[in-house]
């Protein structure tokens, strides 16, 4: 949708200037984007780039593009935005700064029909990406390493707490345990006790 809004403002095709293959696919996984024109209104460009996001869970749905389209056209949200905008379009056109046919002349390999795309994910897949690719996705790594490592020691401290409570828990089972045993042991011996004194008592039957 992101594209799509670029296309409406610029009237080019987006990355028109370079060549279609994975090179451009690394580049627009490490954040690249088409350059958004100085005529476009801040509340556009900021829905353009927020459709653009790298993760997909915090790009907006297709209801509140609508909506919010539909606050611009029907209820002229941004309308003195827009008219500024549209003005400042047309001088752009008029110095011959802005339209497809002012911008840089397309790239041989910019293919915009449909086409096959196995031949370049197969190609992404075998060859190294470039460096500042790589490195973007070592930080990445790094990140995750660092955080997975705080959660591990977090972890181990936690562990380490409850196994000192579960062995202070196991001496005070002990405990009882080693008291209940003497009680025991004292209830047999008053028995036995008990019972030499009634073995030994006679009755006498006249």
């Amino acid at each position: 949708m992101g594209m799509i809004m670029w296309e409406l403002t610029t009237g080019c095709k987006p990355f028109a200037n370079v060549k279609h293959d994975h090179n451009l696919i690394y580049k627009i996984l490490d954040g690249e984007r088409p350059v958004i024109t100085e005529d476009t209104p801040i509340c556009y460009a900021n829905l353009m780039k927020s459709c653009w996001d790298p993760d997909p869970k915090k790009r907006p749905s297709i209801k509140k593009v609508r909506n919010t389209f539909g606050s611009w056209y029907f209820r002229k949200k941004h309308n003195e935005v827009f008219d500024q905008a549209e003005s400042k379009r047309k001088k752009l056109i008029n110095l011959r700064q802005l339209g497809p046919e002012f911008s840089e002349k397309p790239h041989p390999d910019a293919i915009f029909t449909s086409r096959p795309l196995s031949s370049i994910i197969s190609k992404c897949s075998s060859i190294n990406p470039s460096k500042d690719y790589t490195s973007k996705e070592l930080e990445f790594d790094i990140d995750i390493e660092r955080s997975n490592v705080v959660r591990t020691i977090e972890e181990l401290n936690i562990n380490s707490h409850a196994i000192d409570y579960t062995s202070k828990e196991l001496e005070f089972d002990i405990d009882i345990e080693r008291a209940n045993i003497l009680v025991t042991k004292r209830n047999i011996e008053e028995l036995n006790i008990n019972s030499n004194e009634n073995n030994g008592k006679h009755i006498k039957i006249e």
